[in-house]
């Protein structure tokens, strides 16, 4: 049977990645797919590297432009990444009547709603397993998986970098900034890793997999989004004494007047599952109505994982390229014309709890104080802490949690503790989810 050819956008990582492992794994792809899938032009700005990866064989250009427009080219994967040039290829892929596979969550989160509508008006395919949690086939699971059930939430640690550092700063007992350097040093984070550390990069990713379990527009700009700036390791401390680790989370919830979509440190359980996901590794759990909990888990980034994603979307591609595009399953799992209209609520109307740590005078009736203002507030107490203060300190550190409660009366009542006379400088606020619900 005639081969499948496609034409690979960025032989870096991903792409050198995907090129070994389809080659090592061609006849057992083969047999999966049902006909042979060769990548037959590569385009790359090193053109040296590309012919180092790519070896004889393969035509290489540095005009990828070219290649969305070669006529023999029936699939383009798109590794190159950013916003700009990348949405340029892929919307030209898809005039010219080309699946295309792509790796780029940021691109996606950001302009998918354009890049699916020209798909569905092309005819073709936009797969992206590999946007979101590298090897692990979260996509597919709430696409195709779970599709009988009602999604209630999910929520994941998709992010390796930051997985990294929450980890050696509980292990080491280290500050941030020296976690982070080392993690630099070892290759886990960029020179540049604002993307990362201020959960960016967690957001596109849990933008799309919010769309695909609640049947919604991708809509990256109304994601809540806080990283680790700022974090303190005596809260990874407080937490673990309460019986608690922080992890960064994307959260997605259904909630009776919207979705809450949102990314930030917080404690969970320590005898979870997802709290012992260690080091660079991803997790995603995911709550259905009839299936209950679900938990997938497996690396979320490197070459041959995120190369595995993307040729497992090359199969499915190869598959169904030549059925009827109204009998493909839909980019976000609903049918276009069945997109729900449910807003994504604003970060004030979250449903949550919360550990409260704040530095206080030791001083009779600054509890009361304390306590008083949450009562007020409905913000109900689950646990408490105080620090016994060392000889001669006449400041302590008093750490709450909360039973769960909107969050714009956290914030209002975060804003008045901050005020009394017996709390010494800003209250740190950290968001709780025991996800058993």
């Amino acid at each position: 049977m005639k081969p499948i050819n496609v034409g690979l956008l960025g032989i870096g990582t991903v792409g050198g990645g995907t090129f070994t492992v389809l080659k090592r794994n061609e006849e057992e792809i083969t047999r999966r797919a049902g006909r042979p899938i060769r990548i037959t032009r590569v385009a790359d700005r090193d053109l040296e590297l590309a012919r180092r990866v790519a070896g004889d064989g393969v035509a290489l250009t540095d005009d990828a432009f070219a290649v969305v427009s070669d006529p023999d080219i029936d699939i383009v994967i798109e590794l190159i990444g950013g916003y700009t040039v990348a949405k340029e290829l892929v919307l030209q892929a898809i005039d010219n009547g080309k699946h295309v596979v792509t790796a780029n969550k940021a691109l996606l989160a950001v302009h998918g709603t354009e890049i699916f509508e020209a798909a569905q008006k092309k005819g073709v395919m936009v797969a992206f397993e590999a946007a979101v949690a590298g090897g692990i086939p979260i996509i597919k699971a709430l696409r195709e998986g779970l599709s009988a059930n009602r999604i209630d939430w999910l929520a994941g640690i998709i992010n390796g970098t930051t997985n990294y550092i929450l980890s050696e700063m509980r292990d080491k007992g280290l500050p941030f900034a020296d976690v982070l350097k080392e993690a630099q040093a070892l290759g886990y984070a960029e020179a540049d890793p604002t993307t990362d550390i201020g959960g960016f990069d967690a957001a596109h990713k849990a933008t799309l997999m919010a769309s695909i379990a609640f049947g919604i527009p991708v809509q990256f700009d109304k994601c809540h989004v806080e990283g680790l700036v700022g974090l303190e390791s005596v809260d990874i401390r407080y937490a673990e004494r309460l019986g608690y680790r922080i992890k960064l989370l994307g959260i997605a919830r259904r909630r009776e007047h919207g979705v809450e979509l949102r990314v930030h440190p917080t404690l969970v359980p320590a005898k979870s599952l997802i709290a012992n996901v260690e080091g660079p590794m991803n997790a995603v759990l995911v709550h259905g109505d009839a299936v209950g909990p679900t938990l997938y888990y497996g690396q979320g980034a490197g070459a041959e994982p995120t190369g595995s994603a993307v040729i497992a979307d090359l199969v499915d591609v190869t598959r169904l390229h030549t059925a009827d595009p109204e009998h493909r399953v839909p980019h976000l799992a609903f049918q276009p014309d069945q997109m729900a209209d449910q807003p994504v609520l604003p970060i004030e109307e979250a449903e949550t709890a919360c550990y409260l740590r704040m530095r206080v005078a030791d001083q009779p009736g600054a509890l009361a104080d304390i306590t008083r203002i949450l009562a007020d507030n409905q913000i109900s107490i689950d646990a408490m802490l105080q620090r016994e203060p060392d000889e001669g300190e006449d400041q302590t550190d008093i750490i709450i949690l909360t039973h769960r409660s909107i969050e714009g009366r956290i914030n209002d009542a975060v804003l008045k503790i901050e005020q009394l006379p017996v709390v010494v400088g800003k209250l740190t606020r950290l968001r709780l989810e025991d996800l058993d619900k």
